[in-house]
């Protein structure tokens, strides 16, 4: 009859406990889900308020029925075509530092591909094919013929095809911190879907609004990171990019037996502290190997070189071209 007693009562204990648990747990979930919700509809009416903010810049050209949008600044002799790495929100003010610098000697006609920037977006498939045919679409109705490609990062793949598929025009490559075609690794698959979700949820405003803003730290003036910010919040995560990422592994392994021709001026400026790729350094020695008048400048900093070094980069720059010859 004891045994029954005790049996009951520890029964009743473990009711009570689980009630609570539940309570607990539903109190917890119960907030989190209005957690969620608070910032969504923060997210919505920050994103339909900031967008008022934002300033155009450049110009638009027509390219395949939709507008990209393009800047052109300097008056130089020879003109510098320059490209973003991937995802960059905003092409043309993440360059304004490097801009400046060039513009006294070149004209810099800076793209932002579809999905970049203030540039429309586009359904159609991000391969390499399609994104390089856009940017030449571009170069061309400028009037260009005759220009130095100049790319940050993933522009380093894009170029390769280009120089390829447009023999030339381009006449001399300049990469900042460039992929090579060959690099491994970029077959990893991404979490795609969670990085859309971040953003479409609002949790990337949130966490970039508890996060300290690391282009404070640079020399960016507080107008251009303000247009930064508020560019990134529209455009990142947004579907043309994730398609790019999609198409990101597929991209490398067709590209992977790519070289620049020979007689192509090849100057690469490559991060020198990776310590997430330790071959990228000799990555880089075998792909400056391709040009006969190719030269690698090592730089400490983070993978976006022209952030914090982009004096150095332009005036390598400007000694590296005084010093080919161009074909």
């Amino acid at each position: 009859m004891e045994e029954i007693v005790e049996i009951k009562q520890t029964e009743k204990k473990r009711g009570k406990k689980r009630k609570l648990f539940l309570k607990i747990f539903g109190g917890i979930f119960a907030a989190l889900v209005l957690f969620m919700g608070i910032v969504f509809v923060i997210h919505v009416i920050s994103n339909g308020m900031e967008k008022k903010k934002i300033e155009s810049y450049g110009q638009y050209v027509q390219v395949d029925g939709k507008n990209m949008n393009v800047s052109i600044q300097g008056h130089g002799e020879q003109t510098i075509v320059l490209l973003p790495g991937q995802g960059t929100p905003s092409p043309v003010l993440d360059f304004k530092l490097l801009i400046d610098q060039l513009t006294p000697d070149y004209k810099v006609v800076t793209i932002e591909p579809l999905g970049y920037g203030l540039s429309d977006r586009t359904d159609k498939e991000r391969t390499s094919e399609n994104i390089v045919r856009e940017i030449h679409e571009a170069v061309e109705q400028l009037g260009l013929d005759r220009y130095i490609l100049m790319g940050h990062s993933i522009a380093g793949l894009y170029s390769a095809s280009y120089v390829k598929d447009y023999p030339g025009e381009v006449i001399a490559f300049i990469g900042i911190d460039s992929s090579v075609p060959n690099q491994p690794g970029m077959d990893v698959k991404l979490p795609l879907k969670s990085m859309q979700f971040l953003q479409t949820s609002g949790l990337m405003r949130f966490l970039k609004n508890v996060s300290a803003d690391p282009y404070k730290s640079m020399d960016y003036d507080e107008h251009t990171i303000e247009q930064m910010n508020l560019i990134s919040n529209q455009v990142s995560s947004n579907a043309t990019l994730m398609n790019e990422l999609k198409n990101l592994g597929s991209n490398f392994k067709n590209a992977e037996k790519l070289t620049y021709p020979r007689d192509l001026p090849m100057l690469l400026f490559v991060q020198s502290n990776n310590t997430a790729n330790p071959n990228w350094i000799p990555l880089h020695e075998e792909q400056i190997k391709q040009s006969d008048q190719g030269k690698m400048i090592p730089m400490e900093g983070s993978h976006y070189l022209h952030h914090t070094k982009y004096k150095e980069i332009a005036a390598e720059f400007k000694a590296y071209m005084k010093s080919v010859q161009l074909k």
